[in-house]
């Protein structure tokens, strides 16, 4: 009776550590998954450290190469969903920051970041997704 009182209460704290904490009015993760295989001349510019931009998620996504074969996913729109324009990013002169053009919001890019607001007053994050390279492809997914 005691083992089942304890994996009761273990899988009660379980339960409450997969909890989504972020603010009401944040953008979710969009449902889907694509692969994409780099031999397309399009993905030229990820086979090095760089990124792309393709189509998926809510307004596009940015796909960025992090090196040693680790790559990010960033969805293009705005995490407070407030603008009908998609977010901007400018590789040459800020490689890791991506705009909201309407409210002027930055979100921090790279491995460990997490899209995480870099201004002050905003809670939600860039919509990240999972990206794995698997063999010549890529797989971008909100799982």
């Amino acid at each position: 009776m005691l083992k089942k009182i304890v994996l009761f209460i273990s899988l009660l704290i379980m339960y409450s550590c997969v909890e989504d904490n972020l603010p009401e009015n944040c953008i979710r993760p969009a449902s889907f998954s694509i692969v994409r295989s780099f031999d397309n001349p399009d993905f030229n510019a990820i086979l090095t450290v760089g990124s792309v931009e393709i189509n998926g998620g809510y307004k596009g996504i940015l796909l960025l190469n992090a090196g040693l074969d680790r790559f990010l996913a960033y969805d293009k729109i705005c995490p407070v969903n407030d603008c009908n324009s998609p977010m901007v990013y400018d590789e040459t002169n800020r490689p890791n920051i991506l705009k909201c053009s309407c409210d002027e919001s930055e979100y921090g890019l790279g491995v460990g970041i997490g899209g995480q607001p870099q201004t002050e007053g905003f809670l939600c994050p860039a919509v990240e997704y999972n990206a794995v390279k698997i063999g010549n492809s890529i797989r971008i997914s909100n799982f």
